[in-house]
């Protein structure tokens, strides 16, 4: 697929993306690049291939899912300016 320097000046415009009038040319050859290689890998038999969603074989390690702090509200809230029924008071900054 080409592209035209039309075609790149609307990418950019959408992308909200300046470009120079003198790299119109070299980024329109570089995006009809990437988009011929899109093209060639559609054609691509895909069929018999099982989705995947890592490349290597390999189990997520999870670890337990248990308590490893203790309760520490009572302190954290001693530290606050200002604090009413275990909730931070801020000043208001949009009126």
């Amino acid at each position: 697929m080409s592209l035209s320097q039309d075609d790149v000046e609307k990418i950019a415009h959408l992308a909200r993306l300046a470009v120079a009038p003198d790299e119109g040319a070299a980024l329109s050859r570089d995006l009809s690049n990437i988009l011929d290689l899109v093209a060639q890998m559609e054609t691509v038999d895909t069929g018999g291939v099982e989705p995947m969603a890592h490349p290597l074989e390999m189990h997520q390690r999870l670890r337990p899912d248990e308590v490893t702090e203790t309760d520490q509200r009572e302190r954290y809230m001693s530290n606050a300016p200002q604090a009413e029924n275990g909730l931070f008071l801020v000043p208001r900054v949009i009126e």
